[in-house]
């Protein structure tokens, strides 16, 4: 018993071995779950063109929409998990399992997480032309007059939107939320004064605060970002506030451990590229190794439970 327990071993262990020996000896698809041309579709070209050099082998970007990367994901969940398939997920993965009563997908254990890829913070903005010159303004307004001061964001249930939530809960104030279905018509309506704030991400922001249309008003992330340098962070007006977004690397769950670590090296030495760091810079984004695809997978539960306790806060009924 103990030698055949033990020639099972060996074979499976030399079975890995070999697998990740060989790996890839085929294209790899990367699937991401939003619109071409969109920022995680743009970041999943960007680190499948790296992951290609370093494999020698193609990593072709699959575009699988629907419900806020939930199809992209669920498909996902279901491959064999073999290294053939990864997928690009967002920091909306952490929203929709708060925004959910259930997924067709556990968001945690359905998959091997192999590596964050970047992080980016959001951009608190107002009109040139708004009377509110700083957070600080904004929060004076609110108390006085509760539900007067408007903030849009591209949907019920995304990052922007609890952002807000987080933000009135932690100021102890109310806002206005206007939701918008994406595109450009946030931007549109606050530089025309139809809504007085908007969170968004830099990518949006950037352009329009350098030419003098938008003024930045704080950061979410803790540190101010390279990107808005002059912009200080929201928490240094409100204690403790924090919303930083990100993407990661993950597999479907069963990923034999060497050619996770196989995946997890390329990803690595791909982020330290000075070429494609610059074009993740170009997202808004900073790249952003894990040291092991367990921490990416904890720091993924912790957005989670951040999430789902702002949703539970501000009575935001569940989809």
């Amino acid at each position: 018993m103990i030698r055949h327990r033990l020639k099972a071993f060996v074979l499976a262990t030399f079975t890995t071995l070999s697998a990740a020996q060989g790996y890839p000896d085929k294209p790899v698809t990367l699937v991401q779950g939003f619109a071409a041309g969109g920022n995680a579709d743009t970041i999943a070209r960007i680190v499948a063109q790296g992951l290609s050099r370093e494999f020698g082998q193609q990593v072709v970007v699959e575009a699988r929409t629907g419900a806020g990367g939930n199809v992209a994901s669920a498909s996902v969940a279901r491959a064999r998990p073999d290294g053939y398939t990864l997928i690009l997920l967002t920091g909306g993965h952490a929203v929709s399992a708060a925004m959910y009563k259930s997924l067709a997908f556990d968001p945690i254990e359905d998959f091997d997480w192999i590596s964050m890829l970047t992080r980016f913070p959001f951009v608190l903005a107002t009109a040139q032309d708004s009377p509110y010159k700083s957070v600080s303004d904004v929060v004076r307004a609110a108390k006085a007059a509760p539900g007067t001061v408007s903030y849009s964001s591209v949907g019920i249930g995304s990052t922007q939107h609890l952002s807000g939530e987080l933000l009135q809960a932690m100021a102890g104030v109310q806002l206005n939320h206007i939701p918008y279905r994406g595109g450009a018509a946030p931007l549109q309506d606050v530089l025309a004064r139809r809504v007085d704030l908007m969170f968004d991400s830099v990518t949006v922001t950037k352009a329009q605060v350098e030419g003098g249309k938008l003024r930045a008003l704080g950061v979410t992330s803790a540190e101010r970002s390279p990107f808005l340098s002059a912009v200080p962070p929201i928490r240094d007006t409100i204690t403790g506030f924090e919303v930083t977004s990100w993407t990661a690397l993950a597999a479907p769950k069963g990923l034999p451990p060497a050619v996770a670590e196989r995946i997890r090296t390329a990803v690595v030495k791909v982020l330290s590229d000075p070429a494609v760091i610059k074009q993740l810079e170009g997202t808004g984004g900073l790249a952003s190794p894990s040291a092991s695809g367990m921490e990416m997978k904890s720091y993924a539960q912790g957005q989670i439970t951040k999430w789902k306790q702002v949703v539970r806060d501000a009575g935001i009924p569940q989809q």
